[in-house]
């Protein structure tokens, strides 16, 4: 994630490992070729690559490999040994290719992650968060200084890796776009999820603030507990009529990531003055592995039309809000608010599960059927037990795969999107 004014650094920038340690003292020994030459040891880190566009197997674990030692930090960089990344709903579009800040495969994924400093002047050992478009699900990741964020001392690495995305976003469509105040409602969907624990947790920071949420039965007594008051299982009950029979006047806020019909309804329930923000990439779109070009259109077909006119005599406004394209100021400033506001203890992410890299696919899987409630979190560090090399793990050389190797791998993900087609 990065505001237009950072541009997202290139693929042979973000996979720079750290620099090998420098060789034991000695005498050399000399060969019959001449004096001998200092042997670097190869450099090695592993990487969730995505290689093509489609289901889970696009993602694949890589070993990769420098045969040399890397080029010096540029001015303003920094190398950060990963110790913790964020699972978004990014990621599982990005996948099928439904997200347009993710370069093109092969592309390490990754938004948000939290780790520390291995290579940078007097910052070394340092515990930072990070963010960026991608690049952070690995080992070793190369960021620019204006995207890591100190971490609080009794911060802990899954929580840093859960702060960026969902708490950035719910501060800043909270705080900045709709102007929440004391006495007002606010919708959220998905409500279990890491953008609508923070948006409810940050809700009470306010005195008087009312919160109606949708979420599966299941998960209605969580939710309850961390603050919203009104939970709505929205698979066996019409949300609108719930909200109504609650408050007949509607709501002054409704946060929307469903799109389509979804924000029709949104509009619909605001109260006069009210506002509507749409956010996220709608889960509705994405049905099943891969891209499904049936719920895209249907979202599509259904999505809210307004002009002027109709805004004017509703006395109702209605907002887009997109992480991926503000500047790196306006994200700094609000990080800090929010690192302020957790060392306070108002606020404080919601760790649902954790998931080695090994394990991604069931993690995106927890996600995508919508099991989690709160932050998935990814661990680059292998599993104590898992000593036997794993079968889905593909060396790559120098830090890249050949030229031959991506070539197949994009005209097999080519295939089958003309085949989906």
């Amino acid at each position: 994630m990065s505001g237009e004014a950072a541009p997202t650094p290139p693929p042979e920038q973000e996979q720079k490992p750290d620099e090998p340690p420098p060789p034991p003292p000695g005498p050399a020994v000399e060969s019959a070729s001449g004096p001998p030459a200092a042997e670097e040891k190869p450099l090695s880190w592993r990487a969730l690559v995505l290689t093509g566009h489609g289901g889970y197997d696009k993602i694949k674990l890589q070993v990769k490999t420098r045969a040399r030692q890397p080029p010096p930090l540029r001015e303003g960089e920094l190398l950060v040994r990963v110790k913790a990344c964020g699972l978004n709903f990014a990621e599982l579009i990005g996948k099928q290719g439904l997200y347009e800040l993710l370069p093109p495969p092969p592309v390490t994924l990754g938004m948000e992650g939290s780790g520390v400093v291995e290579a940078v002047g007097d910052g070394v050992g340092d515990r930072v968060i990070m963010l960026d478009r991608s690049g952070m699900w690995q080992e070793v990741v190369v960021v620019s200084a204006n995207r890591t964020f100190p971490m609080p001392e009794q911060m802990s690495f899954e929580e840093g890796a859960a702060i960026p995305i969902n708490y950035l976003t719910a501060y800043m469509m909270l705080f900045e776009m709709a102007n929440v105040r004391p006495g007002k409602s606010v919708l959220i969907h998905m409500a279990a999820g890491g953008v609508g624990i923070a948006v409810t947790q940050l809700c009470q920071t306010l005195p008087d603030v009312t919160v109606f949420g949708t979420a599966s039965a299941s998960k209605h007594e969580t939710i309850a507990q961390g603050g919203v008051t009104h939970p709505i299982d929205y698979r066996t009950k019409d949300y609108v009529e719930e909200i109504r029979k609650i408050s007949p006047k509607g709501v002054d806020i409704v946060f929307d990531p469903l799109g389509g019909s979804d924000t029709q309804k949104g509009f619909s329930l605001l109260k006069p003055l009210g506002t509507l923000i749409v956010f996220g990439e709608s889960p509705n779109c994405v049905t099943g592995q891969k891209k499904n070009l049936f719920a895209i259109a249907k979202t599509w077909y259904n999505q809210l039309s307004l002009n002027t006119l109709k805004l004017m005599q509703a006395n109702k406004s209605v907002g887009g809000f997109h992480l991926g394209y503000l500047t790196d100021e306006l994200i700094g400033r609000a990080m800090f608010k929010l690192l302020e506001l957790y060392g306070q203890g108002k606020i404080k992410p919601r760790i649902d599960s954790c998931y080695h890299f090994e394990e991604v696919t069931d993690a995106m899987r927890r996600m995508h059927e919508r099991q989690n409630i709160g932050k998935v979190i990814l661990l680059p560090e292998r599993k104590p037990e898992d000593t036997k090399s794993n079968s889905n793990v593909e060396p790559v050389e120098n830090g890249e795969k050949t030229e031959a190797a991506i070539d197949e791998k994009e005209e097999k993900a080519t295939e089958e999107v003309k085949a989906e087609v």
